[in-house]
């Protein structure tokens, strides 16, 4: 799969997740994207999955504006003390335990000076939504 994006686009990230022992991928990777530090990480070294307080620990040591995480399958973008995560799901509706019938969604991110539009992509009863969502750095401090 990594081969087949970088065919579609050369400029590619990835960090290691739960079944990746054999990549030589990071655990965690952060970019910088025009004024945002974006964090990126599977999520399976989070504990609880997906819980609030333990990313936002990552985020602390990460030093980002952003973190993108995923294991749980389930899509989220929220803010919290200043900083916005997201988990852009899954784009196949891979089994969750968190969703008895997993929704497909996968996020695109248009990046400006100081704004982030979210767009998320989902599909709900064979039906494609696209619904945004905006966010603002440092609107909170």
């Amino acid at each position: 799969m990594y081969d087949y994006l970088k065919l579609i686009c050369g400029d590619v990230h990835v960090v290691k997740g739960d079944f990746d022992e054999a990549l030589d991928f990071p655990l965690t990777k952060v970019l910088s994207v025009g004024n945002f530090k974006i964090g990126l990480i599977h999520g399976h070294q989070i504990v609880p999955w997906g819980d609030q307080k333990s990313l936002a620990t990552l985020q602390r040591e990460l030093d980002v504006d952003i973190l993108i995480s995923g294991h749980t399958h389930k899509f989220e973008a929220y803010e919290y003390a200043g900083h916005f995560y997201i988990n852009p799901g899954s784009a196949t509706g891979a089994y969750s335990p968190f969703e008895k019938n997993p929704q497909p969604s996968f996020v695109l991110l248009d990046i400006q000076e100081t704004a982030i539009q979210l767009y998320v992509y989902t599909l709900v009863n064979n039906e494609h939504k696209v619904s945004r969502i905006e966010y603002q750095k440092n609107k909170c401090l």
